[in-house]
């Protein structure tokens, strides 16, 4: 940027939003792993403000509610009066007395803007002594945008808002996005001129450009190198476009660093997410949240990761996961699901129909198919039959199950917690351990097998089974 003049930014975020017919208020509707004001809100902390204002109003306590945590950032409450201008008169209001530096007005439902044309806008600003600077976008259906109308020269003559606009206004395909420099004296001299005589009745911010021009002040405009970084959203068709949009940019920006993406139209990454370079991502993924994945991991296809950590060379198939740690080199899937609390160690596989919750599955320990694995320690070199349960619940109170190393059970097993099963033990098919299991000991559920013969045929007479087993008797 041209200069150190001081810069505050002020977010409008008072609107009710009713086009999105919701109970969550507009700007707290998520896209690409945040909020539409927590992408507003992340653009902004990436530039040199010295204050960030959001004036909020609708829905006021559960807008504030996600500001409470990010430094340097204040709530002002919008008053009766409506309008854009207002809120901005309120917002600079209460900056710090004598702040006279730049103002920088940005939406709270516009999240698309980035760092460097919003950098870019404060350039064209300082750079020709406007007292104030818009960003503009030409779009092929500008409805419901105000148009930013210029005189014959080319310079910025006025803003006219819609619901404003006579026939001839309104066919201009130039609009304005709704982001502004100011210069704070300017701003506070014109807002106190702004009235409320429109169709609308509110204190239009665009009012200012007129007024500023009327007194032969410059105001000039930068036009938005991607029309689509301007669009704002207002009811959930352009919350899908915008979230297409978003998530568009952050493939492509992965794919640079080096991350291999089959099919990005089926791809989804927050923009929270991280990745290492030499990752694959195989078709309809998700990979949401805080997620990391470390070099050389495989995920995909039909995976959906939230809010996990993945190591080195993973491999995770058609699983959903959330709140997971997946070691180096561990094996996922297919159709596994992983809950919160669950963490495998390098080398560690969870097979097919396997769910496991709130346990460590140690290094190189299998569950390879069909098991329930819920509050559990196992430590290394573990093999699960298939159709392990840990009976963890009781109907009051969890308890944990604890498999030491080497340990390799046989199929359909369940383990009824607390129960510990120690270093090397083994357990036979269809057991039901109840009771620890020593270290190096075979625990065995032993019912003698009882057949009655004829039952089919005295209980079950006329059926296909007993007519089968009829003529199976007859050959014998």
């Amino acid at each position: 940027m041209t200069d150190n003049t001081a810069l505050a930014i002020v977010i409008l975020a008072a609107g009710q939003g009713t086009r999105m017919r919701s109970s969550l208020p507009k700007v707290l509707h998520p896209i690409g792993g945040r909020t539409l004001l927590g992408h507003v809100l992340h653009t902004a902390q990436q530039l040199p403000a010295s204050d960030v204002r959001v004036v909020v109003r609708h829905e006021r306590d559960r807008v504030v509610q996600v500001l409470e945590d990010i430094p340097g950032v204040e709530a002002v409450d919008q008053d009766e009066i409506p309008g854009t201008g207002r809120a901005v008169q309120l917002a600079v209001q209460a900056l710090p007395d004598g702040f006279d530096g730049d103002v920088l007005v940005l939406s709270g439902d516009v999240p698309l803007l980035d760092v460097d044309t919003l950098a870019a806008l404060l350039d064209e600003h300082r750079s020709t002594a406007a007292e104030a600077t818009l960003l503009s976008a030409t779009l092929d259906d500008p409805t419901g945008y105000g148009r930013v109308i210029r005189d014959a020269d080319g310079s910025v003559a006025r803003i006219v808002e819609q619901k404003d606009a006579s026939d001839e206004e309104a066919a201009v395909a130039e609009i304005n996005a709704g982001v502004y420099v100011f210069r704070a004296a300017s701003l506070r001299d014109s807002l106190a001129q702004v009235t409320t005589a429109n169709a609308q009745g509110e204190m239009y911010l665009t009012d200012v450009v007129r007024l500023l021009r009327a007194a032969g002040r410059q105001v000039a405009a930068r036009a938005a190198r991607d029309a689509r970084i301007a669009l704002g959203v207002n009811d959930r068709v352009q919350l899908s476009e915008a979230a297409a949009i978003l998530n568009a940019r952050i493939v492509n920006h992965w794919q640079r660093q080096g991350v291999t993406i089959q099919d990005p139209a089926t791809t989804w990454i927050d923009d929270t997410a991280t990745l290492a370079q030499d990752v694959t991502i195989l078709p309809n993924t998700h990979i949401l949240g805080a997620t990391t994945v470390a070099e050389g991991a495989k995920i995909g296809p039909d995976t959906s990761l939230v809010d996990c950590e993945v190591g080195e060379n993973a491999v995770i198939r058609r699983a959903d996961a959330t709140l997971a740690v997946i070691g180096a080199g561990a094996n996922v899937g297919p159709y596994a699901y992983l809950r919160a609390g669950a963490e495998l160690a390098a080398g560690a596989k969870v097979g097919t129909y396997v769910e496991i919750k709130n346990s460590q599955i140690g290094e190189g320990s299998k569950v390879p198919h069909l098991s329930y694995i819920g509050d559990t320690t196992i430590g290394r070199g573990v093999n699960l039959g298939a159709g392990a349960i840990t009976a963890n619940y009781d109907d009051i109170h969890k308890h944990r199950t604890e498999i030491g190393d080497e340990v390799h059970t046989g199929s359909h097993n369940v383990f009824v917690a607390p129960v510990k099963l120690g270093a090397g033990a083994k357990t036979g098919a269809g057991a039901v351990v109840r009771k620890d299991v020593p270290a190096g000991a075979l625990a065995l559920s032993v019912a003698p097998q009882r057949n009655v013969e004829g039952w089919v045929e005295k209980n079950r007479a006329g059926t296909a089974a007993a007519d089968a087993a009829a003529r199976a008797q007859s050959a014998e």
